[in-house]
C-alpha cells in the first residue's frame, strides 16, 4: 500500500481511478463555508463535498431533506472560494434531481455556473440511473451514493446500516456497477458492513470513498462537525473525533462574557487613541 502525499495542485477528477489503481487513498471531507473550506485546503484534503448535511450542522434541521438548491448555492460559491487546490462537489438536495433528467440538468447546471464547483452527487440508483447518464451527457461529472441515502433514509427505515443480508449485499454491488456504467466517477458507500464495501471496491473501477462502510474503500469522508467535534452529545458509530472544538469554543465565549461583565475586556490594547492635540480639541468643543 503507498501513500500518496499531499499534491501542490488540485487533484484532476480524470485521475481519480488512477489513484485507485495504485492503491493510494482518497480523503474526503465536507465543508460548507469559506473557512472550512480553507481549513480543507491548507490541510491538503484531495475533495471537499458541500453536503447537503448542512440542513443539519449548519441549519438546524433535523434531517437533510429541508436544503434548498438556494441553500445550497449559497454554501457551495462559500466552500468553493475556500478549497482552491481540492476537487469541490456540490450534493444535489432533494427534490432538485428526483422529478426529471431535464430539472436535474438545469440544477446541476447551476451548480457548475453559479458556485463553480468541479461535480455533483446524487444518491441512490434505479431511477436515480437515468439522472446520472443525462448529467453526464451534459457535461457534468457525478459523484454516486449508494448505501444508506439520507436523503430516502424514512424509505429505508430509518438511519440504519444497509446490505446486511445477502440480497441486499449484492444489491449493493449490482447498484455500483450500475451507477459506474451509467458514467458515476466515484461512489459514495454510506454505513454497509465492511465485507460488502469491499465486495464492491473490488467490483468497480472506479473509486469508492466510504462512510461508516470499513477500511477497504479507496477513500474516506467524515463530515467536518462531526471529526471536529463542534456540537455536544454522541457521535455516529463510524465518526472519529480528532479534537473537540465545541469545549474549546465554549470555554472561549464563556470567559469572553465573564471579561464583558465586569470590565477587563476590552484593554487598552484592544482600543484605538486620537492624536492628543486632537482630543484636547475635541473635549474642548463641547
Amino acid at each position: 500500500m503507498s501513500t500518496r502525499p499531499r499534491t501542490a495542485g488540485k487533484l484532476p477528477l480524470t485521475e481519480l481511478a488512477d489513484v485507485k489503481r495504485r492503491g493510494e487513498k482518497i480523503v474526503m471531507v465536507t465543508a460548507y463555508d469559506y473557512p472550512s473550506g480553507r481549513l480543507a485546503d491548507s490541510a491538503g484534503i484531495d475533495v471537499v463535498l458541500v453536503g447537503d448535511s448542512a440542513a443539519m450542522t449548519v441549519l438546524g434541521h433535523d434531517s437533510t431533506v429541508p436544503a434548498t438548491m438556494d441553500d445550497m448555492l449559497v454554501l457551495a460559491r462559500a466552500a468553493a472560494r475556500g478549497a482552491e487546490r481540492p476537487l469541490v462537489v456540490a450534493d444535489m438536495p432533494f427534490g432538485s434531481y428526483q422529478v426529471s433528467d431535464e430539472d436535474a440538468v438545469r440544477n446541476a447546471v447551476r451548480f457548475v455556473k453559479e458556485a463553480d464547483v468541479d461535480a455533483v452527487k446524487v444518491e441512490g440508483a434505479g431511477p436515480t440511473l437515468s439522472r446520472v447518464r443525462a448529467l453526464v451527457g451534459a457535461g457534468v461529472p457525478v459523484m454516486g451514493h449508494i448505501g444508506l441515502t439520507p436523503q430516502s433514509a424514512t424509505m429505508l427505515g430509518g438511519y440504519r446500516a444497509q446490505g446486511r443480508t445477502a440480497r441486499k449485499a449484492q444489491e449493493l454491488v449490482d447498484d455500483g456497477l450500475a451507477l459506474e456504467a451509467a458514467g458515476c466517477f466515484s461512489i459514495v458507500l454510506e454505513c454497509v458492513p465492511s465485507a460488502v464495501a469491499a465486495r464492491v471496491t473490488g467490483a468497480l473501477t472506479i473509486p469508492t470513498i466510504g462512510i461508516g462502510a470499513g477500511p477497504d474503500c479507496d477513500g474516506q469522508v467524515l463530515v467536518f462537525h462531526d471529526l471536529l467535534g463542534l456540537y455536544e452529545g454522541r457521535s455516529p458509530r463510524f465518526v472519529k473525533r480528532y479534537a473537540d472544538l465545541y469545549t474549546v469554543a465554549r470555554d472561549a465565549l464563556e470567559r469572553y462574557a465573564e471579561e464583558v461583565r465586569r470590565g477587563a475586556f476590552p484593554e487598552e490594547a484592544h482600543t484605538y487613541a486620537m492624536p492628543e492635540e486632537e482630543l484636547t480639541l475635541f473635549r474642548t468643543s463641547a
